[in-house]
């Protein structure tokens, strides 16, 4: 009666410490759900911005699968390249492991504290600060989750059939590794496996080596998770879960035999043996990246041979089941999923253009006219599926959302065209003349390029959350792009009137691209209008604040 009891108090532990994790991911994502992603895509021009990025989504989300799963979409719409993403993904698991680390500091009596102030904060009315505040309460629960977990596992110190269990697995290494790593991918998390370990270990009845050959498991089983998430996902997704994957292989298998010479040079270290686990684990990762960057090109190579090309043709829709137009539902969630992939391919169409205006290489641009094809087609493909739901009968609610989904398909088609026909010249002329912006207009356009893009991935998170202060938010820095696009003309009317050569060569290109991407801002922010209508706080499409 003593064990049931104490494995319900050690299982229980564990459950809230998971679902600590899952509120702080929740939170984050909600409070800075579009800002995180946007920095992890665009934060991986250099191999140690893409490190850094990794490291601090993950701190942020508490969660390297998040993190690897995040990467792994980027790369697919190719907005990370693959070595990159590879560098991401070391930082990401540096980022777990420091997690770890601060955790077990023996900050476990700030909890009430903690959860008291996110509490406070989840009671706001704005949505970032509710985010926060779900954060808040997450963290709160897995300090107090340490706190169980050490009374948990304190009975343990005793027990016989623990003791003996103990010492088959300290005589198997390989099983105990096996064993650990099952734990990290059954909770979905390798900081829970790390953190059950700590517990453990407080209690002494685990050796030094045999807590290096845990927490070894709990980063092998860490890396399976993001694999499994992306088996049904494109090629480019999974060479990157997989690569991950290879590394923490590769990395364990070299470690395993090397565990009690590891444990013996811990101990000439000035650390403190309950913290041996978390030690063991940022050391390991540290020591994993440090060896596996240089090696982040060949490892993709590598993950081209081994994950072969989609066959499926690129134009054909992947979500648009006809079977499900029976159940409105499904089939709306299945078009949105649809008009999400028509939104990544205008986001690359962006990318493509911006990159060639700043680096002036017009072989970014080769790719925008093969898209734009994708983009016509994928968006007729929703209107005609959507246009057959309708003739099912959908309710005033469904009927509504099927509307808004074509519309925003609709914008997204003429944004297409519009980098098309527009951006993309503009870029290639400028390039092929080789005509230079004054250094102000060029910087001027570059923030605009960036603020669009960055637009777009908003709209995109409005599309599935409808999400009113987000919706908001957009429509407000529809003010904003009208505000630049007014100033960058001043200002570069002014410079013409000074007689600025460098202005008089680019005037007509200049005020033709900050047009094309004023008009290309009007489509994104369109998506939050039916948003706003419905709360009454729009006034031909503006919303009240702004026209006042």
């Amino acid at each position: 009666m003593e064990s049931t009891i104490v494995m319900i108090n050690l299982f229980g532990a564990v459950a809230l410490l998971l679902f600590g994790l899952a509120q702080v991911k929740d939170g984050v994502s909600r409070a800075f759900g579009a800002r995180l992603r946007s920095g992890l895509a665009t934060g991986t021009r250099s191999g140690l911005r893409s490190f850094a990025s990794g490291f601090v989504a993950t701190v942020a989300l508490q969660s390297s699968t998040a993190t690897a799963l995040m990467v792994a979409s980027f790369v697919e719409r190719e907005l990370v390249k693959p070595r990159m993403a590879q560098v991401v993904l070391l930082g990401a698991n540096v980022g777990t492991a420091v997690t770890a680390w601060i955790v077990a500091t023996g900050i476990a009596w700030l909890s009430p504290l903690v959860i008291l102030a996110g509490m406070i904060l989840h009671r706001s009315a704005s949505s970032s600060r509710q985010g926060g505040g779900t954060a808040l309460i997450g963290i709160g629960l897995m300090l107090l989750s340490l706190h169980l977990l050490s009374s948990a596992t304190e009975p343990m110190r005793q027990s016989p059939a623990l003791g003996a269990f103990i010492a088959l697995l300290d005589n198997a290494w390989p099983v105990a590794l096996v064993f650990s790593a099952g734990i990290a991918f059954i909770s979905s998390s390798s900081l829970a496996a790390v953190v059950l370990i700590l517990s453990l270990a407080s209690t002494g009845i685990l050796s030094a080596g045999l807590v290096i050959v845990l927490v070894l498991g709990a980063n092998l089983g860490g890396a399976v998770a993001p694999v499994i998430a992306s088996l049904g996902g494109p090629a480019a997704a999974k060479r990157v879960t997989l690569g991950n994957l290879i590394v923490r292989a590769i990395g364990c298998l070299i470690a395993l035999p090397l565990a009690g010479y590891g444990a013996e040079l811990l101990a000439t270290l000035p650390l403190a043996p309950a913290k041996l686990p978390v030690d063991a684990h940022l050391g390991f990762n540290l020591i994993l990246a440090a060896l596996a960057w240089p090696f982040s090109r060949p490892l993709s190579r590598l993950m081209l041979r081994l994950v072969p090309d989609d066959t499926q043709p690129d134009s054909a829709p992947r979500y648009l089941d006809q079977h499900e137009l029976s159940t409105p539902v499904v089939a709306l969630a299945s078009a949105t999923r649809e008009v999400l992939g028509v939104g990544d391919l205008i986001e690359r169409m962006l990318l493509r253009a911006s990159n060639a205006f700043e680096t002036n290489e017009l072989a970014k641009l080769k790719e925008i006219p093969s898209l734009e094809k994708r983009v016509d087609s994928l968006q007729q493909e929703v209107k005609i599926y959507l246009s057959k739901l309708g003739h099912a009968g959908l309710s005033e609610e469904d009927g509504r959302r099927s509307i808004v989904i074509i519309d925003y398909a609709i914008n997204l088609e003429h944004i297409g065209d519009i980098i098309e026909k527009g951006l993309a010249p503009q870029v290639t002329k400028k390039v092929s003349l080789g005509l230079k912006f004054s250094e102000e207009g060029f910087e001027e356009l570059r923030k605009l390029f960036q603020l669009t893009i960055d637009n777009l991935r908003i709209a995109q998170t409005i599309l599935v959350t409808r999400d009113f202060n987000l919706a908001k938010q957009l429509m407000e820095v529809k003010v904003e792009v009208r505000r630049m696009e007014k100033q960058s003309s001043e200002r570069h009317l002014e410079r013409l009137r000074d007689g600025r050569a460098d202005s008089l060569q680019t005037s007509s290109l200049h005020l033709d691209m900050l047009r094309d991407l004023k008009r290309i801002n009007a489509h994104i922010v369109s998506v939050a209008h039916p948003i706003l209508d419905e709360s009454g706080l729009l006034i031909e499409s503006r919303l009240k604040g702004a026209a006042e």
